[in-house]
């Protein structure tokens, strides 16, 4: 009787289980085709190694081509060319064989043959730029060929400029001639800085006086002499120089050239004379034609180069005035203070919206006192100064 065997039961011969069984995780062993595929790349691995083999062998016996008879070198040294080159010197040892005819002559005197790298030679490099052409990393800007400064240099130096003529201006407006004769000759820079940003600011102008004066004059005899009190950089000269009119040129500061230094609110260095009785006269010894007052009132002293300017003229001479049309309070006033000292006036253009023009002729007048002109003197607060914003 079966151990656990109970009379009346009965048990199948292998139960089943319901539970699915799982995959083993251990690789299947190959079957048979599988390792006859394997066994065959594997001899037909062989075989290739053994064709390359021989195939390699055979170069190797073309490279070293046929023996050579072993041929002592001139130092005496002992070399043969189908051994294997001793270590350090292969690369000299081996190429022997390739030399030419002046090689092999060269290696008889000793001279040992070149190396020859087996490095292909580099091909050279298209044109680098030189030093002076190689821009750094961290270079500025390109400059202005003409000022050496970027665009943003530039614009900061015109209105450090701007700032310094508006500076300069001023001065001269609001102090003495005598003042800003002292001023120039300390420091010539002062008229160069003036007149550059007097350039400067007539570029914004709509028409400039000294454009339509050029333009007026020119129709003039060439004999006229004409004198510019304040000429500033000398536009007029220049202007009417191929026209073969003579102009003298006069301001604080000369340039050698067109301009003679001279204080036109104190003397003009030009003959002439004033009356010197009760009776009306227009003086002696004059030379001048045309005078001509372009934007040049400065100063508060201005009336007496008005007085200068009928001084020099010639009876019946002509004066011009330009002046900025905010400087007038009063323009009959101006008028009847330039009628006092011996003119009258002939035309007026209030046309232009910056500037106001002038034409006087001169007329005979008598002689005045000392007083008389220093009241003439003291109303040059006719005109006002030109005066700037503060930015």
């Amino acid at each position: 009787m079966a151990l656990f065997q109970v009379p009346g039961w009965s048990m199948p011969a292998a139960p089943v289980s319901t539970v699915p069984q799982t995959t083993s995780k251990k690789r299947k062993r190959p079957a048979a085709q599988d390792v006859d595929k394997v066994q065959s790349a594997e001899v037909n691995l062989d075989k290739l190694m053994q064709k390359l083999g021989g195939v390699r062998d055979h170069q190797n016996k073309d490279k070293q081509g046929p023996k050579r008879k072993k041929r002592k070198h001139p130092q005496g040294l002992d070399t043969n060319e189908d051994t294997p080159p001793r270590k350090g010197k292969g690369k000299i040892l081996s190429s022997l064989g390739g030399l030419n005819a002046s090689d092999e002559h060269s290696t008889k005197e000793g001279l040992r043959p070149p190396k020859k790298t087996r490095q292909k030679q580099k091909k050279p490099d298209a044109k680098k730029p030189s030093s002076s052409e190689q821009q750094p990393r961290n270079a500025s800007p390109a400059v202005d060929d003409v000022s050496g400064l970027t665009s943003l240099q530039k614009g900061m130096k015109e209105s450090l400029d701007g700032a310094r003529f508006r500076w300069i201006n001023e001065l001269l407006y609001k102090s003495d001639s005598s003042e800003a004769m002292r001023m120039m000759k300390e420091d010539p820079a002062v008229f160069n800085d003036y007149h550059s940003g007097f350039r400067h600011q007539v570029q914004s102008w709509p028409s400039n006086p000294v454009s339509h004066y050029i333009s007026q004059l020119s129709s003039y005899p060439q004999n006229a002499v004409i004198a510019d009190l304040g000429c500033g950089d000398a536009a007029l000269a220049r202007g009417l120089s191929s026209k073969k009119l003579k102009v003298l040129s006069f301001d604080l500061v000369s340039d050698g050239a067109y301009i003679v230094a001279a204080d036109i609110c104190s003397s003009v260095p030009l003959p002439g004379s004033e009356p010197s009785s009760s009776q009306k006269s227009e003086g002696e010894a004059q030379v001048v034609d045309v005078v001509v007052c372009a934007l040049s009132l400065m100063g508060t002293n201005w009336p007496r180069c008005i007085r200068e300017a009928w001084r020099i003229l010639k009876p019946g001479g002509e004066l011009k005035i330009a002046e900025v049309a905010s400087r007038f309070s009063d323009v009959d006033e101006f008028v009847s203070l330039i009628s006092s000292t011996g003119f009258k006036m002939k035309a007026k253009d209030d046309h232009n919206s910056h500037f106001t023009l002038f034409e006087f002729k001169k007329v005979p007048r008598t002689a005045k006192t000392n007083k008389e002109w220093l009241e003439v003197m003291s109303k040059g607060d006719i005109l006002k100064p030109c005066e700037y914003k503060r930015r």
